[in-house]
């Protein structure tokens, strides 16, 4: 269990009943882009207790248009250089870094503990092969993922689209071929954020995660 943060004053203005939920919550994050690190910043920003991120990437200066990271962290592995600016935020998150690239065989060991997984992978086919893995061996765990987050504007295209445990957030259609905006991705990464709380909290996020 985490260290206790329900009296943390950085939670104050949490939504009651939120950050006790939370505190005691494990969310992975596969890939630590333009939406995994976005995700990571607001799940912590909300008090989640302990993160599993994985990414095999190092910080480029072409990521600083939308991924949370700064000048001083080009050259770093995303999963060190973020885990940094996490704990910068709330010193007691637990980070669970993995620098690798992840593979259909680690899911079910790197990820176990994880009772919400976040798709946050650039290719489809990645996307594609993560979600039959998760859905396969954790068929009760919610994976949320982003499709469809190209261009600029066009707000209100922009939702959440589910099936069973599988929840989609974008607008289905885009890719990156229109290249990237900021704020666009950062829609769909605090929509994949606020379903992983949602669920966490309202739903209790139905999972088998406590019986493994």
């Amino acid at each position: 269990m985490p260290p206790d943060a329900t009296d943390s004053p950085i939670f104050a203005r949490n939504v009651p009943g939120m950050t006790r939920a939370l505190q005691a919550a494990v969310v992975g994050i596969a890939g630590c882009g333009g939406l995994g690190s976005n995700v990571a910043v607001a799940l912590t920003r909300a008090g989640i207790g302990r993160l599993i991120l994985v990414d095999h990437d190092r910080v480029d200066i072409s990521n600083l248009n939308r991924q949370h990271y700064f000048q001083s962290d080009v050259g770093r592995l995303k999963v060190d250089a973020l885990a940094d600016h996490l704990r910068a935020i709330h010193p007691a998150v637990q980070i669970e870094g993995h620098a690798m690239r992840l593979t259909p065989d680690d899911v079910p060991s790197i990820l176990a503990p994880a009772e919400v997984l976040i798709e946050a992978f650039d290719r489809a086919q990645e996307k594609q092969w993560l979600i039959e893995t998760w859905s396969g061996v954790f068929p009760k765990r919610p994976i949320i993922c982003a499709s469809g987050l190209g261009g600029l504007g066009n707000t209100a295209s922009l939702r959440i689209r589910s099936s069973g445990a599988i929840h989609f957030c974008g607008d289905g259609t885009t890719d990156m071929s229109q290249g990237l905006c900021a704020a666009r991705v950062g829609v769909v990464a605090n929509m994949q954020a606020n379903l992983a709380i949602e669920l966490l909290v309202r739903d209790g996020a139905t999972t088998d995660a406590h019986d493994q």
